[in-house]
């Protein structure tokens, strides 16, 4: 096992193959432990290189509302009337901390989403 530090693409790269080669590889044998400390150095070098935004938060109701089969109409209880659940799906209007409340509570949508 020479596992290193992952500093370069090429290291990421070398670094991928081998988890390709051990995926499966029996839990606490010498293949096993080598994948898991590959797999740990991987997700902080991708952290570092490549952060994922977090997503926005109307299309993440939306995404949440094709998740459940909900409509605009369903919405209501959430954002109030109709127009409102218009003008927040169409950005016109910005959430309230109000709404926000709701949709964490009803759709359990996390809050740190639907403040960004």
């Amino acid at each position: 096992m020479d596992i290193r530090p992952i500093k370069t693409e090429q290291d990421y790269s070398t670094a991928i193959g081998r988890i390709e080669v051990l995926w499966g590889a029996k839990k606490d044998s010498p293949e096993g432990d080598e994948l898991d400390i590959l797999v740990t150095l991987v997700e902080s070098y991708e952290m570092k290189h490549y952060p994922i935004a977090p997503p926005d938060p109307i299309d993440a109701i939306k995404f949440r509302m094709e998740q459940m089969g909900m409509t605009s109409a369903d919405m209501v209880k959430y954002l109030g009337s109709q127009s409102r659940v218009s003008e927040i799906l169409n950005r016109k209007r910005r959430l309230t901390l109000g709404m926000i409340k709701s949709l964490y509570k009803g759709l359990k949508i996390p809050a740190e989403i639907l403040l960004a």
